[in-house]
């Protein structure tokens, strides 16, 4: 398929231990940000390992320089203290003066913290803090991830990020949109609007990607972000991706054998959505510290690439990661809906293929720990209105209706055998939900919750309703009256009574108006979700963060419970604020 060349990551067993980095004046005076823009990161954690990741600027390589790595379990790396040195250069330009190491070996102990940094030409990088698993037998009394999604870089500042790499958690999850491929759009309000500094210009001129540079030169900017720096510096994160990491809802034409691009101007070229899905894989990998398996020589694009996976946190939790949008079929549309409400799914149309789908149920069913949480990139809940046949949102698990019945099936029956709890993470559509899952075929019967973080700067619903009511003449009062309206018809007790006549989709949560991110804890007796809402429009490592809403569900029960009591700020001080919730607790 391709003659690019990789390299896996470098094992740190592979590389040579010495005393401490060779001296090195070659660039007095050089900040970290000269020689390392993107500064550094860290993930594909297991037990044994975890993967480093840096980039050096081109125009500081000297290919007669060596580069090392420094790793510690203390910041100030006087403990422990290992120096690794890279054979040869250990940077190439055809990585993209990427650089990724496995840190394996005697060097890491399962569930430890370590402090890393490169040093290139006497220069060393900022200092990253990354983290193992625990041991499969393990039994750890908690774990807690942040979880983010759906980053637009011209649609706001990364203040989220900021506030997220200061809390107290054990790994990050992100959940996909990592990066948005349209360029130059300053969604909404166009390139002079209230984001113009974050405008991005690609190689090849357009507003959308056409080229590998393309896409390097977007990753490349969205990682000079300081604050998305101090994420990826403070903890480890786990990534999956979505539509935009090459083409907004692109999908697999099976018969074509091709993906297809419906917003983009050669996207239904099949020659090129090839072409350019392989360099946005090759782009993915050159820029996200993971551990997946590519190979651009596969003679099919289904088999170069393998993003889904499953990781174990001791016996305390699976999390199963999907890839939603390589294997995908075209979706059923609304009209077609609209049409013919009451068909029978279509059983050709899938969101995961054939083998990731077996492979989704049957770790549900094999999973003996006590969560089992699914980072799944879109909302898997069906969504409806006006009775159950009106499926409107296709681009979601409502668009795959008959793949997500057998998932729900496996839920339901993994619900009966009673040997894990099954919580569904859940991004794309910019908005806080929360709700349970239900087996809709045998009396509504309770078989997971899903919980929906908010996006870190992309369009929410209000935003979105603002923007038309300003174009027809509402003024921006619209957005927040359609917000209103959605958050009470949603959550109200008479939606309780809609959902049960079939006329609206139940969610114990529902809010479009804010963006932020996310907090879960999973403990022996049950889990806590945490929201945090941060305006985007502040860029600052402290941007006001506010709590806004904390859920529990108990081990094996599948309800939600909102939660009184004062939510705590992200990094684990006291609670500075009460959640805006019902004088009550509500038990759904």
């Amino acid at each position: 398929m391709s003659n690019v060349t990789i390299r896996q990551p470098v094992r740190a067993a592979e590389l040579t231990e010495l005393e401490s980095p060779p001296e090195d004046d070659g660039l007095p005076g050089a900040e970290p940000a000269d020689v390392f823009p993107q500064s550094v990161a860290s993930g594909g954690p297991t037990p044994e390992s975890v993967v480093l990741w840096t980039r050096i600027n081109p125009e500081r390589y000297d290919p007669s320089e060596s580069l090392c790595l420094e790793v510690a379990t203390d910041p100030s790396f006087e403990v422990d203290a290992k120096v690794f040195e890279f054979d040869g250069p250990g940077v190439k330009p055809p990585d993209n003066y990427t650089v990724r190491v496995d840190l394996d070996h005697d060097a890491v102990d399962a569930d430890s913290v370590y402090y890393y940094r490169f040093v290139y030409r006497g220069v060393r990088s900022n200092t990253g803090r990354c983290r193992t698993l625990p041991a499969e037998d393990a039994e750890p009394e908690s774990v807690r991830f942040g979880v983010l999604n759906c980053q637009d870089y011209q649609n706001g500042y990364f203040g989220a990020m900021a506030r997220l790499a200061e809390a107290d958690v054990d790994f990050v999850l992100h959940l996909g949109d990592y990066i948005y491929e349209h360029v130059a759009e300053g969604d909404p309000g166009g390139v002079g609007g209230p984001y113009a500094d974050r405008r991005i210009e690609l190689p090849d001129s357009g507003t959308r990607p056409m080229s590998l540079d393309d896409f390097r030169r977007i990753y490349e900017t969205y990682k000079t972000d300081r604050h998305l720096q101090r994420l990826h510096e403070r903890h480890t994160v786990i990534q999956t991706w979505d539509d935009h990491a090459i083409a907004n809802d692109r999908y697999w034409d099976y018969d074509a054998g091709a993906p297809v691009f419906p917003d983009h101007p050669c996207g239904d070229v099949p020659e090129f959505t090839r072409y350019l899905t392989a360099v946005g894989i090759q782009a993915w990998w050159e820029f996200v510290p993971g551990r997946i398996e590519y190979d651009p020589s596969a003679d099919h694009l289904h088999e170069s690439f393998d993003l889904y996976r499953s990781l174990r946190f001791g016996d305390l939790v699976t999390l199963a990661l999907t890839d939603e949008r390589l294997f995908r079929s075209e979706p059923r549309s609304w009209p077609a809906e609209l049409l013919d409400p009451r068909s029978e799914p279509d059983t050709s149309r899938t969101m995961l293929g054939e083998d990731q789908r077996e492979w989704l149920r049957e770790t549900f069913r094999e999973s003996e720990t006590v969560w089992t949480a699914w980072a799944n990139a879109v909302l898997f809940k069906r969504l409806y209105f006006l009775g159950k046949g009106f499926i409107f949102w296709e681009d979601a698990w409502s668009g795959f209706e008959s793949e997500r019945r057998e998932i729900v099936d496996t839920l339901t029956a993994v619900r009966e055998r009673g040997d894990t709890s099954v919580v569904t993470l859940t991004g794309d559509m910019h908005m806080t939900l929360a709700a349970r899952l239900r087996n809709e075929r045998q009396g509504d019967t309770p078989v997971g919750v899903e919980f929906m973080t908010p996006s870190v700067t992309s369009v929410n619903p209000r935003e979105r309703a603002t923007e038309i009511g300003q174009r027809v003449g509402l003024g921006g009062e619209f957005g927040r009256f359609v917000s209103w309206l959605v958050r009470s018809v949603s959550t109200s007790r008479a939606a309780d009574y809609l959902s049960a006549a079939g006329f609206l989709p139940e969610f114990a949560l529902s809010d479009g108006s804010h963006w932020g991110f996310s907090v879960i804890t999973f403990a022996r007796d049950s889990c806590r979700w945490d929201v945090y809402w941060v305006d985007k429009t502040d860029d600052s490592a402290t941007s006001e963060c506010e709590p806004a809403y904390r859920v529990s569900v108990p081990v094996g029960e599948y309800a939600i419970r909102e939660r009184r009591e004062p939510v705590p700020s992200p990094d684990g001080d006291e609670p500075v604020t009460e959640m805006a919730v019902s004088d009550d607790d509500n038990r759904l």
